[in-house]
């Protein structure tokens, strides 16, 4: 049995809004493509008294690229990503992860915007924003806010989004040159599968040293996170095997995995340790 809700779909963005804003109903949650959210009220872990239906919002669909930045609205699909040169380019492991994501329904369907506010350490597309160093934009009836993804995720499924708030858009600077940005997820198959361990990388190397590095580890901490104690081990360095190894090391460190199911907290750690170093060699021998 499905929990009793009253269901709204609203035309246009201010409609959708100004029902989350009204909380005389009392709870009213926004439903994008889904995924997530129907199969936690079929569990019943979310009992809304009102769902705001955002199939009809084409302003938080699309992507754009102005030459400096990315930017992709909320309700862009998994699909929406695989299909666009723009994201090809300038973010590769979104694509990596998006090959990866579920399966061909799910990603028909699934939202950029959603998979960021399900909150779980194993969303498959954080990683690759937040080594992009992508920013969210949390928009109200009342005003827009823009929030570092580094910065919104507050604990296990918690993040700094008003109830109020919908996550219209997210940008990211695009890519400079001799950067290479990449993903790979661990699970127990290829298709239809929860993360084990995810890393995303992205490496900048000019005149042979490293300036810019982005570690991000999911599914080994109660939120995804970038390791930024092994990153500042890398910048400003030329790379040598030893110190790869060093940076992969302080990353598993700043884990805190958990024994589950899937596998356990030392298979966690360890395969983030493996897979950090070899997606930083990996880097590092295309732009050397």
């Amino acid at each position: 049995m499905y929990a009793e809700y009253d269901l709204h779909i609203p035309d246009d963005l201010s409609d959708a809004l100004g029902l989350l804003a009204d909380d005389n109903g009392g709870k009213a949650t926004a439903l994008a493509g889904g995924t997530n959210l129907i199969v936690d009220m079929r569990a019943r872990r979310e009992r809304p008294d009102h769902v705001v239906s955002l199939d009809r919002l084409d302003e938080m669909t699309g992507i754009e690229n102005d030459g400096k930045r990315v930017t992709i609205g909320g309700r862009t699909t998994v699909s929406d990503l695989l299909r666009s040169p723009d994201i090809a380019a300038m973010a590769p492991s979104l694509v990596q992860a998006s090959q990866v994501f579920a399966g061909q329904m799910v990603r028909n369907t699934a939202t950029v915007g959603g998979n960021i506010a399900c909150g779980s350490p194993a969303a498959d597309l954080v990683p690759p924003l937040l080594s992009l160093d992508a920013e969210v934009e949390l928009t109200s009836a009342s005003d827009t806010r823009s929030v570092a993804l580094d910065e919104y995720f507050t604990g296990y499924k918690k993040d700094v989004r008003r109830s109020d708030e919908l996550i219209t858009r997210i940008s990211w600077p695009c890519l400079p040159e001799n950067t290479v940005n990449s993903f790979y997820k661990l699970a127990r198959r290829k298709g239809d599968a929860i993360t084990i361990t995810g890393v995303a990388v992205t490496l900048t190397v000019t005149g042979g040293v490293c300036e810019k590095a982005r570690i991000v580890l999911g599914a080994v901490s109660p939120v995804i996170f970038r390791a930024m104690t092994a990153e500042a081990m890398l910048e400003g360095e030329t790379l040598t095997p030893d110190l790869i190894a060093a940076a992969a090391a302080k990353a598993a460190e700043e884990c805190s995995p958990i024994d589950d199911v899937r596998a356990s907290a030392e298979y966690r750690r360890l395969t983030a340790e493996s897979l950090t170093r070899r997606l930083v060699s990996q880097a590092w021998e295309q732009l050397s």
